[in-house]
């Protein structure tokens, strides 16, 4: 809408400059006839020497026999028409004006007209919108309105503690009395804390629509601009807006774009970003109170903030917006469930007991990937083998059908996962073995997916160690079954995994008795924050290295003597799975001790048997000491 009134705009200014144009350059063309006086025409008259006459008015626009032109004014009694007819003079008549108006507009329309461009541009410079060339300065909130599409906190789920601290926010700006009545204040700020997908920009949201007070959401990168000055005015402005509105809410996400630590980087920072940071600082806990304006802001980047920003006064509250736990995920299921129609077979507490380590939004995407599912087919609800399918498409990727594999290459494909099957299994602390498929998924070209029978809140010493056995007996079970030099990249993935793993062991966690209970691990990544100026000595490395070594090649050893002991359960399996193609763990445990299995039970589809569990979705590599490592596909 906004362009096409630009492009009206533009078009009507070009007609009218055309129009001024054409008007001044009539004017001039009537104006270089030479003017004469009356007693002089009147004689070319006598001696013949005018062909024609135009009367307009008082005015005689006269040609001569030579072709020249000029004009002259009658007298105002004068009458010449029979004496130009007597001469054999053409006499023509142009009808006279109707009043002096046209006349008038016709000397003043150019001036109006250039008055009027120069009062809007003027405006516009002004700031008389938000686009115009001074209006850099202006505040780029939006005023949220929920007229459409209203959330509140019964459509929040699954984060409980976070909820309650916002809606005692709520309860403050609609009963401000129940609280001040005993010294409480406001609280000025709340800074939601938490990895992607958890929720937070949802909350605001649902703050919007139960708080009943004007609503304002603006981005941390709304602020900076390439020209210094502008992002502090953006503040300045955002406050003097909310202030008018007051009580209010201002909502920022994605405050670290602008909230970051001053002083840190190359050259020491960026003054445009600082200067914003400094104005939001001093609006929110300045010289001025801010009575009645609360300002919430989103992050999951809350350790790069600056420490002036955090403290009381500014954001009172810190809350941290967790990924759910087994009762949260079914909250959350249910919320994305109700516009779903759901078959009688769908348990959600099941699926939620199959979805450790999902944010609320891999919770949505798996409901929503579900009903597609269904849809493709044709179905009219939605049953647990689309969720079960959707769960395998969501964590392990899409089934590459157009892949063609050889029988050699299925054949590999199918010990290296049989050898990491059969070691997780027979060890006690690795989580249960969930399913094993050959079928190529994502980037792999199959994958074993095991599952912990509940959230994992920490990863112990042992159970690291029988991890990286799991993770190694992959490509234990290559060597075993084609030698040294048989061996492929297939295991490329399992070493990174394992060698995070025990990097995280040695330099982050302390399990390792010659490096000790120091943190190596900022150091190793180049961090150059609290510890800046920290290194480590040339022998320390060399001390990491090899306790690093030492464990991964412990787990290979360990995972190379379980599948020696278990070859007759490591051919089977291998086996079932080239058969098969895809197997869950009960039917995994089925075919290692020799037993058949129904034909209604598995296939060599690829969509395996119907389980109720799934893999979590979770990265070894960001794995920090107080949450351990989840376990992910092995491939």
């Amino acid at each position: 809408m906004g362009n096409a009134r630009n492009i009206a705009f533009w078009v009507v200014l070009f007609l009218l400059i055309l129009f001024l144009f054409n008007m001044f350059n009539g004017t001039t063309t009537t104006q270089t006839s030479r003017n004469l006086s009356y007693s002089e025409f009147m004689q070319r008259v006598d001696e013949g020497q005018v062909t024609s006459v135009t009367i307009d008015g008082e005015r005689i626009l006269v040609r001569g026999k030579d072709g020249s032109t000029y004009a002259t004014v009658k007298p105002q009694d004068e009458q010449i028409t029979e004496r130009l007819i007597s001469k054999n003079v053409e006499v023509r008549a142009e009808p006279q004006e109707q009043s002096g108006f046209m006349s008038l507009l016709g000397v003043w329309l150019p001036f109006i007209v250039l008055i009027g461009i120069w009062i809007f541009f003027m405006n516009r410079m002004q700031g008389g919108g938000k686009g115009g060339a001074m209006g850099f300065g202006k505040s780029r909130a939006k005023l949220l309105t929920e007229k459409h599409g209203r959330v509140t906190f019964d459509d929040v789920a699954g984060i409980d503690e976070a909820k309650e601290e916002l809606e005692e926010i709520v309860e403050f700006l609609r009963n401000p009395q129940k609280f001040s009545r005993l010294g409480g204040k406001i609280p000025k700020g709340a800074l939601l804390v938490g990895p992607p997908g958890t929720g937070k920009t949802l909350l605001a949201r649902a703050i919007a629509g139960e708080a009943g007070v004007p609503f304002f959401t603006i981005s941390g990168s709304d602020f900076v601009e390439m020209f210094v000055g502008v992002g502090a005015s953006r503040v300045r402005d955002m406050f003097e807006q909310a202030k008018k509105n007051a009580p209010c809410i201002v909502f920022i996400d994605e405050i670290d774009a602008v909230g970051r630590a001053r002083g840190v980087g190359i050259g020491g920072g960026n003054d445009e970003r600082e200067q914003t940071l400094n104005q939001l600082l001093v609006e929110m806990d300045g010289f001025e109170a801010n009575e009645g304006v609360i300002i919430v802001a989103a992050t999951n980047r809350k350790d790069v903030l600056d420490p002036a920003l955090l403290r009381p006064g500014r954001f009172d509250r810190q809350i941290h917006v967790p990924n759910p736990d087994i009762k949260g995920r079914e909250k959350i299921l249910t919320v994305h469930a109700r516009k779903v129609p759901l078959g009688p077979d769908v348990d959600l507490r099941t699926i939620a007991r199959g979805t450790p380590g999902f944010s609320g939004a891999d919770l949505m995407n798996l409901v929503n990937e579900a009903a597609l599912m269904a849809a493709r087919v044709g179905r009219r609800f939605v049953t647990m083998d689309d969720f079960e399918n959707a769960k395998d498409k969501v964590m392990m990727g899409a089934q590459r059908r157009s892949m063609v594999l050889t029988q050699d290459q299925k054949e590999k494909t199918a010990y290296h996962e049989a050898g990491h099957a059969i070691v997780g299994m027979a060890l006690p602390k690795c989580d249960p073995v969930y399913k094993a498929t050959i079928i190529p998924r994502g980037g792999a070209l199959g994958m074993v997916v095991s599952l912990p029978e509940m959230d994992r809140l920490n990863m112990h010493k042992d159970e690291a160690k029988q991890k990286i056995a799991m993770t190694m007996a992959g490509k234990a079970a290559e060597i075993i079954k084609y030698g040294e030099e048989g061996v492929s990249s297939g295991p490329a993935g399992d070493i990174q995994q394992a060698s995070s793993l025990a990097r995280a062991m040695v330099m982050r966690w302390g399990m390792s008795d010659k490096i000790g209970n120091i943190d190596y691990a900022e150091a190793h990544e180049g961090y150059q924050g609290n510890t800046a100026g920290f290194s480590v000595s040339a022998h320390t490395k060399e001390m990491i290295e090899d306790e690093v070594k030492s464990l991964i090649d412990d787990g290979y050893q360990e995972a190379r003597r379980i599948l020696l002991e278990k070859s007759e359960e490591f051919e089977r399996l291998a086996r079932g799975l080239l058969e098969y193609e895809t197997l869950t763990g009960d039917e995994i445990r089925k075919v290692v001790a020799g037993e058949a299995l129904g034909g209604d039970d598995s296939g060599s589809s690829g969509d395996g048997g119907s389980s109720v569990i799934s893999v979590p979705k979770t990265k070894p590599k960001t794995a920090r000491p107080e949450g351990g490592l989840e376990p992910e596909p092995t491939a």
